[in-house]
């Protein structure tokens, strides 16, 4: 077992076994913090890397959404968890187009990697926008909004609960030997309802209940828009949806903490109606696929093409189809789209509204 699997050992070993939750959040903060998880070295690609295609439609439906709200003087740019500033990068190239936006928008990005941080300034430095880094979203100045999380809210920690005959317990890691094994609160949590049946797993998001009821309350006292990209699905669902992945390869979540990605499926009802309770309008969900043909990725695709070698021009449209795939796990089904705004915005582009407010 690694360094970090040694603390986890220690720890529970002191304080008994720890939730799910406290186990993804300690592994994940190691793991950002010691590396450039992306690419073909790393150990996943996300939409940004795939292609500029995407982090330029992002731009300009951001652009739209400035418009919609009164072209404000002053607006926040923000990105949960940027990566390497790829799709920051690509969304203010496409931004130029509106040269008064560049003006008004202030860039933040939400980033606790020191790592990913310098290479979020290297790829940035030449964009001339004015950036600052930030812990946490709470930090983000208070003032219109257009924030993007793209594969952000699936990194976020969980809880888990299992079905039990005493009723739902929560799963926990502890030690066996030296072997990370889960196991089982015996005391069952009270106030989750009755199990649908033995064995099920159900997920409590609680941080990203949190952040996303920051987000709509920031929307609904400064106006502005959040847009949501990632894989998951529309709730209540039961099942296990952690996983962990190296080297673009699946792996044990036990093994080796701290050295693979974990995350979980996002459950997008619940982001939708913890924000709707907060005072924002919802819009979506929409699958990736959908979201991006209805904004042009064919067209922006055809024109790159036009200047584009033969070889070049078979990339982009390898490219392209990567981010729409339909079949299978393909990310254009996969992965799905949500958008928060202020109430006094009724439509987005590339997304139908799909909750309302209830009637007063």
């Amino acid at each position: 077992m690694n360094s970090l699997g040694d603390n986890l050992r220690e720890l529970i070993t002191l304080e008994g076994p720890i939730t799910v939750e406290r186990y993804m959040d300690v592994c994940l903060k190691h793991y950002y913090a010691t590396r450039d998880p992306l690419g073909t070295a790393g150990d996943f690609t996300t939409s940004p890397e795939i292609s500029q295609i995407f982090g330029e439609l992002l731009g300009l439906w951001m652009l739209e959404i400035w418009q919609a709200i009164g072209r404000p003087a002053s607006v926040n740019l923000v990105e949960l968890g940027p990566g390497r500033g790829t799709l920051m990068a690509d969304m203010l190239r496409a931004a130029k187009v509106l040269p008064e936006f560049l003006t008004a928008a202030t860039v933040h990005l939400v980033e606790t990697s020191p790592v990913l941080r310098e290479k979020q300034q290297a790829i940035l430095a030449a964009s001339g926008a004015a950036i600052t880094w930030h812990d946490s979203f709470a930090a983000v100045p208070d003032g219109p909004l257009l924030l993007v999380a793209n594969e952000f809210f699936d990194a976020l920690p969980v809880r888990q609960f299992v079905a039990t005959e005493r009723g739902w317990c929560e799963r926990l890691v502890g030690i066996e030997g030296d072997a990370l094994i889960f196991g089982l609160n015996a005391e069952p949590q009270r106030g989750l309802g009755h199990p649908p049946q033995i064995g099920a797993i159900r997920e409590a998001h609680v941080a990203s209940t949190a952040l996303i009821r920051d987000i709509a309350a920031r929307l609904a006292q400064h106006r502005g828009a959040a847009l949501i990209v990632d894989y998951g699905y529309w709730g209540p669902a039961f099942g296990d949806t952690l996983q962990a992945l190296r080297g673009h390869a699946y792996v044990d979540p036990l093994d080796e903490p701290g050295e693979a990605d974990l995350t979980t499926h996002v459950d997008f009802a619940q982001l939708a109606h913890t924000g709707l309770a907060a005072g924002a309008s919802i819009h979506g969900i929409e699958t990736q696929a959908n979201f991006l043909h209805a904004l042009g990725i064919a067209t922006r695709a055809t024109r790159l093409k036009q200047r584009a070698t033969p070889k070049q021009a078979i990339a982009i449209d390898q490219a392209v189809g990567r981010l729409t795939a339909t079949e299978g796990r393909g990310m254009g089904e996969l992965f799905k789209v949500l958008a928060l705004t202020d109430s006094g915005l009724e439509s987005v582009p590339g997304l139908h509204a799909r909750l309302e407010a209830p009637q007063r």
